[in-house]
């Protein structure tokens, strides 16, 4: 029996690092029957996580998905809230077993394999976050975040990608990504892929950040060159 306890005991101080440790960014890189280099990353922030794949040299757009993840034990659990390869998973729920190492993840059933880009540091912004307003000539305009059109933003501590999406519809509308940094209230972000439009590829975008009351007011020039002063809320 005490052998017994120990071995349980063991076993969950073994599992419950693995939700810390998952936290961050991480990528994989593959040749494509063209001989394109493909890459894929994976943020995982608290509660929500983002898959996306792209061409490693020229930022072509190629797939996301993402939604609300869960771990118990070696089984990852997510439940789909865009994906735009097949947009009737949109609501359901898929397992898969995972190995997590300090810097490697192993999706087991597909051998599938990730090094770790970052722990979630040193971006001051890790986290999943909703768009939740906005303020237009000094006039701030609020925005529901639990209507099912959504503008998610998730960040790790040096990769950040923005989603649009409906849950109800299962459309999907954009999203684009790459690296950032937050330095002395200023927060770049340097496009490596935009579904919209390829020609943002390689941009860097300088905007100014503050943390006001929880909520991340974010504000300078759109990639359009539109001025712009986005609310953003920390997802629950």
């Amino acid at each position: 029996m005490k052998k017994l306890i120990i071995l349980l005991a063991f076993l969950s101080f073994s599992f419950i690092p693995q939700a810390q440790n998952i936290i961050g960014a991480w990528e994989t890189t593959s040749i494509s029957k063209d001989g394109d280099q493909i890459k894929s990353v994976l943020i995982f922030a608290k509660d929500y996580q983002v898959l996306s794949t792209y061409n490693a040299l020229t930022g072509k757009f190629i797939q996301t998905n993402g939604g609300k993840w869960e771990l118990e034990g070696d089984t990852m659990i997510k439940l789909i809230e865009f994906h735009t390869e097949n947009a009737e998973l949109v609501g359901t729920k898929i397992s898969y077993k995972v190995r997590i190492t300090t810097d490697e993840l192993e999706i087991i059933e597909r051998g599938l394999k990730f090094k770790r880009i970052d722990d979630g540091t040193p971006g001051k912004l890790q986290g999943a976050w909703l768009m939740s307003g906005r303020i237009r000539d000094g006039v701030t305009q609020s925005r529901d975040t639990n209507r099912p059109r959504k503008t998610m933003k998730i960040l790790s501590g040096t990769r950040f990608q923005w989603i649009a999406y409906n849950t109800e519809t299962k459309q999907f509308m954009g999203t684009g990504g790459g690296t950032y940094t937050t330095k002395n209230g200023n927060y770049t972000e340097n496009i490596e892929f935009f579904s919209r439009d390829d020609a943002k590829v390689g941009l860097s975008l300088k905007f100014n950040y503050e943390l006001i009351d929880g909520k991340w007011h974010h504000s300078g020039l759109s990639s359009k060159g539109d001025p712009i002063h986005e609310i953003w809320s920390i997802r629950e």
